[in-house]
């Protein structure tokens, strides 16, 4: 593996390529100024916006879009807040046609969430399923946010699913990566007879190593939003996130040491000097 950077290994989805492997939310911040300094620093290429529970003019006025470079980046319209998967599907439609408006890139594509209630924020796999397949005969590329249960994975995958993304943990909860073992078997089906088809971790950040933690299972990236927007300092957490990717990214495909139960001495053996005790 050579040094250099991620943009010689970029991030494929579908049509869309990113030399970033972070993806990030613009909800949560306490302004749109804000946002606009971390998105900058976290040098994602691609973010998410949320077409049903995004209020696009605050209460003074201002227009999250004015904050958004559209040519610099694609956004990622997404359908959080769906409880179903024809209100998924309808959601993702109203997204197209504002960003078509808009010439964005990113009004081919959605990524699809179909929640199960409003305590756990769980994604509902029938309904995930359902829009998934909906969408996909469409046109869409769909990136679908799912639970860390492998098989579940495998069927949205043959449903046509441009990416799949499993769970850390809960949307929001900032608990990291709860189950790795789930996660590694979620990324080991996707990939199966197809390693370059892109897993992204997707919900449960709370800090920088839990985006390691996540790259290290061999994930292709991480999305995330309150992570950073959460943040005492939110700037500064997303320059901690962007780095935590590169650094994740490159100890997975270093190949790590194996665990041992034992000490394994790091120096030679040989040519040491003699003990002076007989």
């Amino acid at each position: 593996m050579s040094d250099a950077p991620l943009s010689t290994h970029p991030l494929k989805l579908g049509s869309h390529t990113f030399s970033s492997r972070l993806i990030v939310g613009t909800g949560k911040y306490t302004s749109y100024e804000l946002m606009q300094q971390a998105l900058d620093v976290s040098g994602a290429e691609c973010i998410t916006v949320a077409v049903r529970r995004e209020r696009l003019i605050d209460a003074e006025g201002k227009n999250l879009l004015e904050f958004i470079d559209t040519d610099r980046y694609t956004i990622l319209p997404n359908t959080a807040g769906c409880f179903n998967a024809d209100d998924a599907v309808r959601v993702a439609r109203m997204g197209r046609e504002i960003l078509s408006q808009m010439n964005n890139a990113g009004a081919d594509w959605v990524k699809v969430e179909v929640l199960g209630d409003t305590r756990t924020l769980l994604p509902e796999p029938i309904g995930s399923l359902k829009a998934t397949e909906t969408l996909v005969a469409e046109g869409f590329q769909v990136l679908v946010y799912t639970s860390d249960d492998p098989v579940m994975a495998k069927r949205l995958k043959e449903a046509g699913a441009t990416s799949v993304m499993p769970a850390g943990s809960p949307i929001g909860s900032g608990q990291g990566v709860l189950n790795p073992n789930a996660l590694r078997i979620c990324v080991e089906y996707l990939k199966e007879n197809d390693p370059d088809y892109p897993v992204i971790i997707d919900a449960g950040v709370g800090t920088a190593s839990d985006v390691t933690a996540a790259m290290e299972l061999g994930a292709d990236g991480v999305l995330l939003n309150t992570g950073i927007a959460g943040a005492d300092d939110p700037v500064r957490m997303a320059r901690a996130m962007r780095r935590a990717a590169e650094a994740g990214y490159d100890a997975f495909r270093a190949g790590r040491i194996a665990k041992k139960l034992y000490a394994t001495a790091s120096s030679p053996n040989e040519g040491v000097v003699a003990s002076s005790k007989k």
